[in-house]
């Protein structure tokens, strides 16, 4: 064998080499971007735990109705800043509103955002059972100042138990410092102990009654 023919030889394995050693670098690159994104979901995760372990503890041992409810707003507010809750609650055949003062809502002109919710609408948000948009809502007929609204971002988030909806939160804020979809999901995660202990205060209140 000549010395051109080794050379070739040499260049052909170099090149296979290099070519092994890319493929293995792209390899470790998609791997370690795989931990991550894991590890960063896990944390994700283990906050959302903490949050509702923490959510729990609070309400735990309320009888009374209010007081749950004006908790449960305030540790709401707390993790989503100026954030307003109100929560909507099935009765007979109406609807309790609960606000509190310690957070005023962001006003429509003359009207809060919680005077745009009629019968038909609180009963078509109860029935459809998920996280409702404002889009979603004027599908089932919010009606309301338009122009008011564009610096609303709002979701409504079921309240039920054992398939029964109980009602619904109305949670917003100003368009500017929009709800993100984390936020919403952390505060869908507490309302499963929430609204058991909505239905067992509701239950109370109707045995001193």
């Amino acid at each position: 064998m000549d010395d051109k023919q080794r050379q070739r030889r040499l260049r052909l394995l170099i090149k296979k080499l290099n070519k092994e050693r890319k493929k293995q670098a792209q390899k470790i690159d998609i791997l370690c971007n795989d931990l991550i994104a894991a590890q960063r979901d896990f944390i994700k995760r283990l906050n959302t735990i903490s949050l509702i372990a923490s959510f729990y503890e609070s309400i735990i041992g309320t009888a009374d109705l209010n007081d749950l409810l004006y908790t449960a707003a305030k540790l709401i507010k707390t993790e989503n800043a100026d954030a307003n809750v109100t929560f909507f609650l099935r009765h007979a055949d109406n609807f309790e509103i609960h606000m509190f003062e310690s957070g005023q809502p962001i006003t429509l002109g003359k009207q809060h955002l919680e005077n745009c919710f009629g019968p038909e609408l609180m009963d078509n948000i109860c029935k459809s059972n998920k996280v409702c948009t404002l889009d979603d809502m004027f599908a089932m007929g919010l009606q309301g100042n338009l122009i008011g609204l564009n610096g609303i971002s709002a979701v409504t988030i079921p309240l039920g138990l054992l398939g029964s909806s109980l009602g619904f939160m109305l949670v917003y804020r100003s368009s500017e410092n929009k709800l993100t979809a984390d936020e919403i999901s952390k505060i869908s995660a507490v309302t499963c102990g929430l609204s058991r202990a909505i239905a067992s205060c509701q239950a109370l209140s109707g045995a001193v009654d």
